[in-house]
Order: structure tokens, then sequence, then C-alpha cells
């Protein structure tokens, strides 16, 4: 008995080291099947940090004072949006802009992204800032409008270039290995209409619910694969011990 029992322990170790090393495959497949969408996110400055815009830029109407970012990447959904970098200061963006009555000011941070979320052969400019000196009542858009044209929107409102950047292309998903995947998505921030915001799509970025599509030809994935291989594993596992047992 002594004799079968550590049998059968050197098995279940057997099983348990090739799990372990089946784990690394099975994370892998689950990273190759992620996509996310290369877009222009929209973020207030709330107390010296960046938050995610709970408006679309059309919709957003700021304050005087306010200082708003713009920033161009490929993410999966708006809680893993890059930020926008740079200075992301007021007084220093709008100093030589002074305050004048009945208009506003509003400071931008435009972050045209990296050259690996660029779209294929297309090279993003250098950031700027701007100081956007507007009318009480603008939205965000006409003060992006007023310091970086030419805007580009699709039929559904989404913001798809800023100062022409990209050339092309608008919330396209893109695969986990960066290539395109698929058409664009529908623009949180749309307004319906009669003027009012549709409640689903909000930020100006592809709908969060989108995102979960795999992009791919709709064929079972190596992640799939691999989970049936670990089911059958730990059943003949068990099968074999309760025979051994017996």
């Amino acid at each position: 008995m002594i004799r079968r029992a550590g049998r059968v322990g050197g098995s279940g170790r057997a099983v348990v080291l090739f799990l372990a090393a089946l784990l690394p495959l099975l994370a892998g497949a689950g990273q190759a099947q992620a996509a996310g969408y290369r877009y222009w996110s929209f973020w207030d400055l709330d107390g010296g940090r960046w938050t995610y815009a709970t408006q679309g830029p059309s919709v957003a109407r700021p304050a005087d004072g306010d200082v708003q970012g713009f920033r161009f990447a490929v993410s999966e959904e708006s809680d893993d949006s890059s930020q926008p970098r740079g200075a992301a200061d007021f007084s220093g963006i709008c100093a030589k802009t002074p305050a004048k009555d009945g208009s506003k000011r509003v400071a931008l941070v435009i972050d045209f992204g990296t050259a690996e979320d660029a779209p294929s052969g297309e090279t993003p400019p250098a950031n700027r800032t701007a100081c956007a000196r507007v009318a009480p009542d603008a939205s965000t858009a006409e003060a992006l409008a007023s310091v970086a044209e030419p805007l580009r929107y699709d039929n559904s409102a989404l913001l798809c270039a800023i100062a022409g950047y990209p050339e092309r292309g608008c919330g396209e998903q893109v695969s986990g290995t960066g290539t395109e995947s698929g058409t664009g998505a529908s623009a949180p921030g749309k307004e319906t209409e009669d003027g009012s915001e549709d409640g689903s799509e909000k930020t100006g970025s592809p709908d969060s619910s989108a995102s979960g599509e795999s992009g791919d030809d709709g064929g079972p994935s190596l992640g799939l694969f691999a989970g049936v291989a670990v089911v059958a594993l730990l059943g003949a596992a068990a099968f074999w011990q309760v025979r051994r047992r017996g």
C-alpha cells in the first residue's frame, strides 16, 4: 500500500508540473486574442490628475480656466486608455492669452501618440498645447476647432482626426498584433437628433460593449483548445488514480 500511494503521489506531481508548464501557454493565448481600438480619447484635468471625460467633446461645456486633453492611442477600453503626456498647467498654457470680457479660456493638451500606435504609413506630429479663447457657452469641440483644425468626424459624430491626424481611419478595431481587423465602432458622446445625449455613448471612444468582439474569423481560439486539453488531462489523471487505488 505504501508503494502504491507513492506511485500515485508521483503521478500527481507530474500532472502539477505539466499544468504549471501549460499555464504560460494559456496566458499567452489569451493575450494573443486581445483586441483594442485606435482612437482619440478625451480627458479632464481634475486636481492635477487626468480623469476620463464623462461627456463627449461636442456636449461638454468647459468653464474658464479648465484644462482638457486629447490622446491618440490604441486601447482595449476606457479604463486602460493612455493619458495625455506633457505639461498640463492652465497658467502656463494660457500665459500669453489674456482674459477678455465676454469670452472664456480653455487650455488644451493634444497628444498625437506614439509611432507604435500610428496607422500604417503615418507619423504622429509633435505634441502641442493651445489656449482657446471662445464664447462663454462654447463646447470643447468648438474650442478644439479654434486651435487645431482641420478636425474630422465620422457620420456618428466620433472624433476621427485632430489637426488632420490621422489622415484616414476612425476608431477602427486593432488586433493584438497591432494590425487593423475591423471597422470603426459607434461613437460615445454622440448626440441624438433632439440634441439630448445618448447615455450609452459618452466619451468619444469606441463603445466598450464592442470591445469584447474578437475581430477574428470566428474559429476556435488556441486558448479554447488548450482549455479542453487541460480538462481532458485532469479527467484522465483522476481516473488513473481511482483505478490504481482499486
